[in-house]
């Protein structure tokens, strides 16, 4: 991965959302580096930058519902990995009922770009669940609210996010 070019992420604020700019300090250690928007999804990067799959982690957006009422989280799971959205998040969201968020939904609840959606600058009371593999990752490559641009972090950076919570069994086999 070093091989990328990675960057201080605040010297390349550009290359962030800015929600994602805006949550970021300067201790944080994040880094970035900018890559092409045709090949922001997980697969495609990974070949084509030389990434293991197992080195990066999927930020995927689920919505909850029970009774009328809507709630929303963040899941953070290996890219090896699926989230358990029916199982493990529907019941720590106490839903009857939960599934993937709209992409539409998604991207206006995050003011983050599809294919570059991550648990950095979500709206407050979200809570991010980060499967117990990611949080121990000890370099992992996530979005960065742009599809023009990734970051690396690591496991226990995520598992340290405001709202976060390591959860064993989050990721199931893809």
């Amino acid at each position: 991965m070093t091989a990328l070019g990675w960057l201080p992420a605040l010297d390349r604020r550009d290359l962030l959302a800015a929600v994602v700019a805006a949550a970021l300090g300067p201790a944080d250690g994040v880094q970035v580096v900018e890559i092409d928007p045709a090949l922001a999804d997980t697969a495609a990067f990974c070949a084509r930058y030389g990434v293991a799959m197992a080195e990066s982690a999927n930020c995927v957006v689920v919505a909850g519902r029970r009774g009328g009422e809507t709630r929303m989280a963040a899941c953070m799971v290996l890219a090896t990995t699926r989230a358990d959205v029916n199982g493990v998040v529907r019941r720590r969201l106490s839903a009857r009922k939960a599934s993937f968020a709209a992409m539409d939904d998604a991207v206006a609840r995050t003011v983050m770009e599809y294919g570059g959606i991550t648990p950095v600058g979500l709206p407050s009371g979200w809570p991010v669940l980060v499967d117990a593999a990611v949080a121990v990752g000890a370099s992992l490559v996530i979005g960065s609210g742009l599809r023009r641009s990734k970051l690396l972090v690591s496991g226990a950076w995520l598992a340290a996010l405001p709202g976060a919570e390591v959860i064993d069994g989050l990721g199931l086999p893809a």
